[in-house]
């Protein structure tokens, strides 16, 4: 028997989400022809699971559903040669906690090829502090890099900057010697986003309404996890020739911009996805995570819960009312 948070969902009976305790024969049961089996150790709490748990969005699409798309933990069985008992793995994404059972539970079963050893440099709870959120944030700084961004060029804007997109990377572009501007609606946060290499800290209503198509050019470069009217502004003021890595939907789908910006000053808008990202850039991702992103300043974003935490916390980090990332010992 193991432990773990369980949706269910059905005409007569509605939605429902609790702590439940499962038999092995459920996790063989719903989970296919899934080849590597974990000893999960910790997960996290992403906006897409808390969009699962409180069924405010219809991303899942199977039921009943374990939710949690990153886990960490030790194999413990595996059909695929390239994982052996013992190992240590992360896994993010895949559609897992949407369509395959994920790992806001002591036990998974999953396909080898979604998941990545982990460097020596980075223990499993240390991946979960990571997790989507931070391995996005690398995602965005590479795809900055190699559409052109270097250290130098200008300021680079992050917005939703307290979150954990937002929190890592702030870290990891102040690490390689980048000017960062975070832009937050929590302006108590500002001392903990200069803490993690900011350089100064604006309001987020200056880039959240309706904005002029071309704007004063000010950025080099933007990690935007919020979409919408933020995402609009922040290209209309980027410099010639600047790159917008966009990963994120907080404030909405839409995108209600103009062509200006990109066909008159060059702006490059790149969309970052990290669930079925292939795994030649998941490998880089995490293995630049091991050497860029500083230990304490992980340790500085991270806060642990519980399963039962993790369902309290869900509707909290859709209102970004949660700061960095939320460790979920699923053990405990």
């Amino acid at each position: 028997m193991f432990k773990a948070i369980y949706l269910e969902k059905s005409d007569s009976a509605g939605f429902s989400a609790g702590i439940r305790e499962l038999d092995d024969s459920d996790l063989v049961a719903n989970t296919g022809d899934a080849d590597v089996d974990l000893d999960v150790e910790y997960s996290t709490i992403n906006f897409k699971d808390g969009l699962a748990i409180t069924s405010s969005s219809p991303v899942v699409r199977k039921w009943p559903m374990v939710p949690g798309i990153d886990g960490a933990g030790v194999v413990a069985a595996s059909r695929d040669p390239d994982f052996a008992p013992g190992d240590r793995v992360v896994l993010n994404g895949w559609g897992v906690g949407e369509t395959h059972w994920g790992c806001l539970a002591e036990k998974a079963r999953l396909q080898g090829r979604w998941l990545v050893k982990l460097p020596a440099s980075i223990d499993t709870r240390s991946a979960a502090a990571i997790g989507t959120a931070g391995y996005t944030a690398m995602l965005c700084v590479m795809m900055l890099e190699r559409h052109g961004l270097k250290a130098g060029d200008g300021e680079v804007l992050v917005t939703g900057a307290a979150g954990g997109v937002g929190s890592v990377a702030i870290a990891l572009l102040a690490a390689n010697g980048y000017k960062v501007v975070a832009s937050t609606g929590r302006s108590a946060e500002a001392d903990y986003l200069k803490a993690l290499g900011a350089t100064d800290v604006i309001d987020r209503n200056t880039l959240s309404n309706p904005g002029k198509p071309l704007q004063k050019e000010r950025w080099a470069g933007v990690v935007d996890t919020v979409g919408s009217h933020t995402l609009a502004n922040a290209c209309a003021q980027v410099r010639y020739r600047g790159v917008v890595a966009a990963c994120g939907l907080a404030q909405g789908m839409d995108f209600p911009a103009s062509v200006a910006p990109f066909i008159l000053r060059g702006v490059k808008l790149i969309g970052v996805d990290s669930v079925m990202c292939p795994m030649e850039d998941r490998l880089v991702a995490w293995q630049r995570l091991g050497a860029e992103l500083d230990a304490g300043k992980l340790a500085s974003i991270t806060t642990e819960t519980d399963l039962a935490g993790a369902l309290e916390a869900a509707p909290k980090i859709l209102a970004g009312a949660i700061r960095g990332r939320l460790v979920v010992d699923v053990r405990r």
